[in-house]
């Protein structure tokens, strides 16, 4: 059986090179990154030397699968035009970013319609994938539109609105998708058994196409099921518990999907570490 890379979100902290040595500290077959501070509109730009040393660094570390997570800011459903212009012109740097660096995916979280309803939510989402997407190289990372836990007016937390979004957007061949388990769970679906778990890859298929997903979180969740709370747990701590995470580790169809930790890190910033081996032991090595 081929089995699916599994890794964690990591630290950039003096320079995005350092992601692969923490990574590997922590026995990461796949990592998460962000590209540029998550809680800023704008970045100094990357120099060619900081590409190139990860590049090198990337190299050097077995070429894992790298996927970059987007800046929290953004909004692609904003009906405010300012925040609208930041957010998409925010996205289409990260988009540049990662394209430099050799980052394959780019997850997002679609968008909060904040009152003007669904509808218009999601038209809005794809109109901007539209706008970015038009203002970068075809052949680029791909957008990985993230099930979210729906907290709020936040749009994306079924598999039918991020079925929509992809639809209504004319590049859908350079989207795709990001399932995030306590997101699934906190929206209302029930991941806790491998049998539920069965059940919800199956719909997952058959609304989006499992080899569209090209990025999983595995992640516990510290809210009940339908909570809408986003609140991660450490893997076997949270409401959804440890016998459902095995299945999704053996899913053939998700064999090319990495799947990353963003689990708590606990005081002594060994949380991704213990989660990592709770999942070796779970798929058997």
């Amino acid at each position: 059986m081929a089995w699916p890379r599994i890794g964690a979100h990591v630290s950039t902290a003096g320079g995005l090179a350092t992601a692969f040595g923490r990574g590997a500290a922590i026995g990461c077959e796949a990592l998460q990154i962000f590209v540029k501070s998550p809680n800023q509109w704008r970045a100094k730009p990357l120099a060619a030397p900081d590409s190139d040393r990860f590049r090198a660094a990337h190299a050097a570390g077995g070429s894992p699968p790298v996927v970059a997570h987007a800046a929290y800011l953004i909004n692609l459903a904003a009906s405010d035009e300012r925040i609208l212009e930041l957010s998409r012109g925010a996205l289409a740097d990260e988009l540049e970013r990662c394209a430099r660096l050799g980052v394959e995916g780019l997850v997002v979280h679609p968008g909060a319609h904040l009152g003007a309803g669904e509808a218009a939510g999601v038209e809005r989402i794809a109109a901007s994938l539209d706008a970015v997407l038009a203002a970068t190289p075809d052949g680029g990372p791909r957008l990985l539109l993230e099930l979210t836990a729906g907290q709020g007016t936040v749009l994306g937390h079924t598999l039918e609105q991020l079925r929509a979004i992809r639809d209504r957007t004319a590049a859908r061949q350079r989207v795709g998708f990001c399932l995030d388990t306590c997101h699934a769970y906190a929206s209302g679906y029930e991941l806790g058994t491998e049998a539920a778990v069965e059940e919800f890859l199956a719909r997952a298929d058959e609304v989006l196409s499992l080899e569209l997903v090209a990025c999983v979180h595995l992640n516990d969740s510290a809210g009940e099921r339908g909570s809408r709370r986003d609140r991660h747990a450490n893997l076997g701590e949270g409401r959804i518990g440890l016998s459902g995470f095995a299945r999704w580790l053996s899913e053939p169809r998700l064999a090319g999907a990495p799947m990353i930790l963003e689990t708590p890190l606990g005081d002594d910033e060994r949380g991704h570490a213990r989660d990592l081996e709770r999942l070796r032991e779970l798929r058997g090595g």
